[in-house]
């Protein structure tokens, strides 16, 4: 039962950052999912996998796994790179192609 400890990302239908600041623990699958031959639906019988929790810090999700002997595995996020624009950039006399209607 190991737990990944990351910092969740945002998704393609967010434009702030609303849920990704908190740290969040999840449980690797033990076991493989299955088909149900019936109807096709996937199941999968192990319930870690239903646990989600959400820490403020990082080292608090690192405290809670030692604490309860859990073996982890931290995932460090990767900084977005953020680029600088102005509204006057669409102006600007150095566009690669003029702006036009």
């Amino acid at each position: 039962m190991t737990a990944r400890i990351y910092k969740p990302a945002k998704n393609a239908m967010q434009s702030g950052t609303a849920k990704t600041r908190e740290w969040q623990l999840d449980y690797e699958p033990e076991t493989p999912r299955t088909i149900e031959p019936l109807m096709g639906w996937t199941s999968s019988s192990d319930m870690q996998q239903q646990v989600s929790l959400r820490f403020h810090t990082r080292d608090e999700a690192v405290a809670y796994c030692e604490r309860e002997g859990i073996p982890y595995q931290l995932i460090e996020p990767k900084e977005p790179v953020r680029r600088r624009a102005a509204y006057a950039d669409n102006f600007a006399f150095r566009r690669p192609e003029p702006w036009t209607h």
